[in-house]
């Protein structure tokens, strides 16, 4: 079955980067338009950056600037660099296709605070 498995988050303070990363076993990764996914508390789970697999992307406006999405084919891994990171940043990060599966990973915490 198809497993998702992210990482790479932290408790970072405002104006650093952190790089995301998720392996997707299980799948045919190279033919899946993949994304990344936020959560913050008490909030809904929303799409913030998208991938398609010729590796056209789309950014929801609140990081666009500020983060990359991309993908490794030969590693079944999507990765979400994130600069200059924001305390409205804070969430948890998960990655899955596009639509999404109604499974997820576990997902990976950002908190950014001074």
């Amino acid at each position: 079955q198809v497993q998702l498995v992210e990482s790479g988050g932290g408790l970072v303070q405002p104006g650093v980067s952190l790089r995301l990363s998720c392996v997707a076993s299980g799948t045919f990764f190279s033919l899946r338009d993949m994304g990344w996914y936020r959560q913050a508390p008490g909030n809904q789970r929303e799409l913030v950056a998208q991938i398609t697999r010729g590796g056209t992307t789309n950014y929801a406006d609140s990081v666009k600037g500020r983060f990359t999405i991309s993908r490794d084919n030969g590693k079944n891994t999507v990765y979400l660099q994130m600069n200059s990171l924001k305390p409205e940043d804070t969430a948890i990060y998960y990655c899955n296709k596009i639509p999404p599966w109604e499974f997820w990973g576990q997902g990976t915490q950002v908190i950014v605070s001074s």
